[in-house]
């Protein structure tokens, strides 16, 4: 006798089980491709790519998330010769405007182009494809997240000079190249 387990509704709709895995496969390969869209997106210029954690840095001036502090970087970043690319969890933008946003209403707000800006999908965290894409570009990243978690799966997260921590000190930003 085989061994069953219950799918709910989709075996009540007539599904197998491969079937009923499709939509979270596709779902994965969806990420995969914003993923790998944002990385070519940024790394299409001869300036240094540079990615910013935007769920972090929007809580670098004071302590409530603020989408001012995350256009700052922005163009301190573009100031200082980088391409950069922001990447936000997917509530950022409840926690910024009090409703979800997605990569357009973020570009509007930085003033960058829409592909150069990526939401994650709900559910899951920037960090892990913030991760992914720095290491397939070669690129720094903007936060003052240690990423000791993924240490091991990122080890360039411990090199010197791959993480460029900063904040505010008197109202005036300042970024540890």
């Amino acid at each position: 006798m085989a061994t069953s387990f219950s799918l709910g509704s989709r075996a009540a709709a007539g599904l197998t089980a491969t079937e009923a895995m499709l939509p979270v496969a596709l779902g994965a390969l969806i990420v995969v491709l914003l993923v790998g869209a944002l990385v070519l997106r940024v790394r299409r210029s001869r300036r240094p790519a540079v990615l910013v954690d935007g769920s972090n840095v929007m809580y670098w001036h004071g302590e409530t998330p603020d989408i001012r502090t995350v256009r700052r970087v922005v163009r301190r970043l573009e100031k200082d010769g980088f391409r950069p690319g922001v990447m936000f969890d997917a509530n950022a933008g409840y926690l910024l405007f009090g409703k979800y946003t997605h990569d357009p209403g973020f570009a509007r707000h930085l003033n960058l182009p829409e592909d150069r800006i990526m939401v994650v999908p709900k559910g899951s965290q920037a960090d892990g494809h913030l991760l992914a894409a720095a290491a397939d570009m070669g690129a720094r990243i903007v936060t003052n997240d240690r990423f000791r978690d993924w240490a091991d799966r990122y080890p360039f997260v411990t090199e010197k000079g791959r993480l460029m921590r900063g904040g505010f000190q008197s109202n005036r930003l300042h970024l540890d190249n």
